[in-house]
């Protein structure tokens, strides 16, 4: 029986030991997760009640294969949710599903809404061009908007950076208001010194143009079968977040024969010339050596490479020096909102109904805001009463943002909260936590420019496969992170060598997302 060791039980690495178990008894599995918890920027965290999705996380896909796999974790509810219940909504419904209000292995089916919150009115997001926004605009704007959009259709731009990549798509006017700023806030660098390639791969073939064929679309009730991602407008969450599916999944993997160790370190890859031989890890202070014939990785490509001996100088350097953001999440428990619900979608508590709101204001450092209670009425202690939150702030690990104390950096959040007018005063906060998340989006600039080099040497060696998000350093979402698993699986049991399938995931038209 040959040993598969999995580094990380996030999305990828247990999406890969659930596959293998479940489709061979030729294998053991082995997954190593540094934390004590399953699910890596996809858990939910669990306070007082109060659960806090790090990210905002949408289950949706176009691939069959993905949609299947959530739906056998957790099944699409067949009755009501309470929100629907209270609201007297009509939610789409499985057939023989379960009911939300009884049973906790269900996925509900939510509304998608997000919108921009600039110049202290919302926009929506993506940004439409309906009567509501060239109000929001006022005439002057709405002008200058349109002659700059034309001008991008006539002058194009080389695309090779983030910045010219948006003007093309959008004009330069709506760039500067509604990309440039939360860009540089994100990323901590100006779009102009950002790949395009980012762009490409969150936005798909999201422009002016698509947003302006989804408006006529929808006017006359067709239905585009090539809707970009940032169009969905309906998706599917699990009642208590996206960590319950992994923590599932885990579980599984556990009943299966499978073994998950957490709070193991993976300090050393070992290798015999280009072949794979087994890992180290620390365990309550102490290095393990662990053999195995097959290694699947999905923890960042910089800690890989660095962790393996006689690596060539060129391919270190290009590693160690690939960037990352981190960032910090502040759940905020409010008895009171400022923010009105003036749309035509009703809420618990009359509250907006944005899954999360984009922050453009040049006064905070605030980059995104998620309202839990919109993802699921379950993930709320008490959610009549209460209202949920959770900023976001983007930063690097070790500035001064991240050194700061929890106490601190909640008392810096709420403070912006007030500036922007999310609430009046403290009186108005009831609790908060405080959550950081290291290495949460692998960055497309600096050492970005020599991936190429740097897959050419992963691919060289034989048994390692990367997969997941930060395994292959690339910004996929979870159905993208495990169909790199799905691929993986399947070249370890057809005992394929070639490993394109694996990193052509999320680059292929056929993974792009549409209704």
């Amino acid at each position: 029986m040959k040993t598969v060791i999995i580094i990380g039980a996030g999305p990828a690495g247990l999406t890969a030991g659930y596959e293998l178990l479940s489709r061979s008894k030729d294998y053991k599995v082995v997954v190593l997760e540094e934390s004590d918890k399953f699910g890596g920027i996809s858990r939910t965290v669990n306070y007082k009640g109060n659960r806090m999705d790090m990210g905002g996380h949408r289950f949706f896909s176009k691939m069959k294969e993905v949609n299947e796999w959530w739906d056998r974790m957790l099944p699409v509810q067949g009755s009501p949710s309470y929100d629907d219940i209270k609201l007297n909504r009509k939610p789409i419904i499985a057939e023989n599903g379960p009911d939300p209000e009884n049973t906790d292995r269900v996925m509900l089916k939510r509304n998608r809404v997000s919108r921009i919150l600039f110049n202290e009115r919302f926009f929506d997001y993506p940004i439409s061009l309906k009567w509501d926004t060239i109000r929001n605009f006022g005439f002057l704007t709405t002008v200058e908007v349109g002659f700059s959009y034309l001008k991008s259709l006539i002058i194009k731009l080389p695309e090779d950076n983030l910045e010219n990549f948006y003007i093309n798509r959008f004009g330069k006017k709506l760039y500067q208001m509604f990309f440039e700023r939360y860009t540089e806030n994100l990323w901590g660098r100006h779009p102009r010194d950002i790949s395009a390639q980012w762009g490409a791969q969150r936005v798909k073939g999201l422009s002016v143009l698509a947003i302006l064929k989804d408006m006529f679309l929808k006017a006359f009730h067709f239905r585009s079968k090539n809707v970009e991602t940032s169009l969905i407008e309906e998706f599917s969450y699990p009642k208590f977040g996206p960590g319950q599916i992994w923590d599932m999944t885990a579980d599984k993997i556990k009943e299966m024969g499978g073994e998950i160790i957490l709070n193991a370190f993976v300090s050393r890859i070992h290798r015999e010339g280009n072949r794979i031989k087994g890992v180290s890890y620390i365990d309550n202070g102490r290095e393990i050596y662990m053999e195995g014939d097959i290694i699947i990785s999905s923890m960042p490509l910089k800690d890989l490479v660095c962790s393996m001996d006689d690596v060539p100088e060129e391919i270190y350097n290009i590693a160690y020096n690939l960037p990352y953001r981190d960032y910090k999440t502040i759940g905020v428990l409010l008895k009171h909102f400022n923010l009105k619900n003036t749309t035509n979608i009703p809420t618990l508590g009359d509250i907006i109904p944005d899954n999360w709101v984009y922050v453009h204001d040049e006064r905070v450092d605030m980059g995104r805001f998620q309202i839990y209670n919109n993802w699921s009425p379950y993930m709320v202690n008490n959610v009549e009463e209460n209202i949920w939150i959770g900023l976001e702030y983007f930063m690097n690990e070790g500035d001064e943002l991240w050194n700061m104390s929890d106490e601190d950096f909640a008392d810096k959040g709420i403070n912006e909260m007030i500036t922007i007018g999310l609430i009046d005063s403290r009186d108005d906060v009831v609790d908060y936590h405080v959550e950081s998340v290291k290495k949460a989006y692998p960055a497309y600039f600096d050492t970005y420019a020599h991936i190429d080099e740097l897959r050419t040497y992963l691919n060289s060696i034989e048994k390692l496969y990367c997969v997941g998000r930060n395994g292959q350093h690339r910004y996929n979402n979870i159905d993208h992170s495990m169909c790199t698993s799905f691929e993986t699986v399947n070249n370890i049991l057809n005992d394929v060598s070639d490993k394109s399938n694996i990193w052509n995931v999320n680059t292929e038209k056929e993974y792009h997302e549409k209704y």
